[in-house]
């Protein structure tokens, strides 16, 4: 079965692959199939919107099987904020440094002890003739006050990770990807497709 993953960012990529390999005979990028699909996200959960972008992309792109993520960093403090809107919680056309300026405008008065927050990720499977898998995972963290590290991207150099005692931006993308949402999430896909492969 030959799978579309509906995504060009090439590390998130080379964790799908790296973990979905033994369940399809190829997989493509939508760049690499020569597609441009573009969904609006407006579900109000991570669910909903990977789902919707997963379904939208397996109906206009032909394939057998398409993959779609939502992600994002919910803060308890905020009451689950930035959450589906992590990407664009500074508004339209803003860019991770606004994101994280105005999370940081948000938080500076909550104690160190209340910054308690996530990482989520939802990742959905959509087959033709098969039920959607969905699929999701967690990374629990701690919100800093300022930046530290220089390696990944959006809110990682504020998340503090506790078991490795560093932020997201100050993990390899060896240890990142051990233990992040998105490896959580694609591991309990993979049982998920176990199972019913154990039930076929």
């Amino acid at each position: 079965m030959k799978l579309l993953i509906a995504s060009n960012n090439a590390h998130k990529v080379r964790e799908i692959e790296e973990i979905l390999s033994d369940y399809f005979d190829e997989m493509v990028t939508l760049r690499e199939a020569g597609l441009v699909i573009d969904v609006v996200e407006d579900g109000k959960t991570f669910r909903e919107n990977a789902v919707k972008k997963a379904m939208e992309t397996l109906e206009k792109s032909g394939f057998d099987a398409a993959l779609a993520d939502d992600s994002g960093l919910c803060v308890d403090a905020l009451d689950g904020a930035p959450g589906v809107y992590s990407a664009r919680y500074a508004g339209e056309g803003h860019d991770d440094t606004a994101n994280n300026d105005l999370l940081m405008e948000r938080m500076k008065a909550v104690p160190d002890e209340k910054r308690t927050c996530r990482f989520v990720s939802c990742i959905a499977l959509a087959r033709k003739g098969r039920p959607v898998l969905v699929a999701e995972g967690k990374a629990e963290g701690l919100l800093l006050r300022a930046p530290a590290g220089e390696n990944g991207f959006g809110y990682d150099p504020y998340f503090f990770y506790p078991p490795f005692s560093k932020s997201f931006a100050e993990l390899t993308a060896q240890e990142k990807n051990s233990v992040s949402h998105r490896r959580a999430a694609l591991d309990a896909l993979r049982k998920a497709l176990d199972e019913e492969n154990a039930g076929a």
